[in-house]
């Protein structure tokens, strides 16, 4: 067993700082290469970070038989490219979400998985923050009884990132599947992992960018540009074969007072709310009972639970622990975003397969 596990990250755009945030505080892994088509922000990256080797092209990177692992932080079109050439070269990877553009490059991408052995982890970094833990923990031990409705949600008054976020040849869609895949996802992990059989959804695009909006602070991308051919906004209602019926919504712009997320949980024996912070509705002595765990609130900060996920991912390729987050998982979620997109293209319920 190696002492240090050796990694290079490919894409250095935002999300990428969360990933090489994470590994530079593990001392079992040491971060060798990085690659990113715009040479000069490959090398800032790298001297920021003190990463030895630079690429322009991922497949160099690749050639490198050191490198035991890779994250995959690209533009989300060339994920399945990127990840699938990854495996085949013998390399466990680390895919940030969604796992590719649609179900069927995922579904390549986890056959690639499987012939080559290797592991292909998908980045669903909601699932490692200690409020998932807790309730998934609830609902694993019975304590909620049978979940049959759930309810998710993550509303942005004015949140289009712009530059290839609104970019659908590159993004694959817009809240859809920048955030619902997020949340989604957090209802599955939740619940059993059961899966989906029908979706009926409406998709909205109605408002815009609106980038001449004033006083409101916003996230912009590196590539920040006002070209926008995705969605604003979503709806769906998303039954499940255990029995477990979902309602989400989502918007990256939309009218309304504030910003706000949420999930809650509906079962037989108890209620639970994840989001924005934990906390349980039941029955005691014939009263019903509101109940908060006492939770550090550093728990729910996003830097700490990409921390979680970058060390799991590790031990997994280290130490061959099993993966809480693998591709087939990945897979699933894309079969149900592809249904939400053609149910709200044909307004009809849409029977996923």
């Amino acid at each position: 067993m190696k002492d240090k596990i050796k990694v290079g990250i490919i894409g250095t755009g935002g999300i990428s700082q969360l990933h090489i945030g994470a590994y530079k505080k593990l001392k079992d892994v040491e971060v060798v290469a990085a690659c990113d088509v715009n040479a000069q922000r490959v090398k800032d990256y790298a001297r920021k970070y003190e990463i030895p080797n630079v690429f322009t092209d991922y497949k160099e990177l690749l050639k490198m038989k050191e490198i035991d692992a890779v994250s995959v932080t690209t533009w989300n079109n060339f994920h399945a490219l990127v990840s699938i050439d990854a495996l085949k070269a013998g390399k466990d990877v680390l895919c940030e979400k969604p796992l590719a553009l649609n179900a069927d490059q995922a579904e390549e991408m986890v056959e690639a998985s499987k012939k080559t052995g290797k592991l292909l982890m998908v980045g669903f970094v909601r699932r490692f923050g200690e409020n998932a833990k807790i309730l998934k923990q609830s609902v694993d031990q019975g304590e909620l009884g049978k979940v049959y409705y759930a309810k998710t949600g993550v509303i942005r008054r004015w949140g289009n990132p712009g530059g290839w976020f609104s970019d659908k040849k590159r993004s694959g869609g817009g809240p859809i599947i920048d955030l619902g895949v997020h949340m989604i996802d957090l209802v599955r992990f939740l619940t059993g992992k059961p899966n989906a059989i029908s979706v009926t959804a409406s998709v909205f695009n109605h408002v815009g960018m609106k980038p001449e909006v004033k006083g409101i602070n916003k996230y912009y991308p590196v590539d920040y540009s006002e070209y926008n051919d995705v969605e604003d906004a979503a709806t769906s209602l998303i039954k499940f074969d255990n029995g477990l019926t979902l309602f989400f919504e989502t918007s990256w712009v939309m009218h309304v007072k504030e910003d706000y997320l949420y999930l809650s949980l509906y079962g037989d024996k108890a209620g639970a709310q994840m989001e924005p912070f934990i906390e349980y509705y039941e029955e005691k002595n014939h009263y019903f009972t509101d109940v908060k765990p006492l939770v550090d609130p550093a728990s729910y900060d996003f830097i700490h639970n990409f921390e979680e996920e970058i060390k799991h991912f590790k031990d997994c390729v280290k130490d061959g622990i099993k993966c809480l987050s693998p591709a087939e998982d990945g897979l699933a979620l894309m079969k149900i975003l592809d249904a939400i997109y053609e149910s709200g293209k044909t307004g009809h319920e849409v029977i996923v397969k």
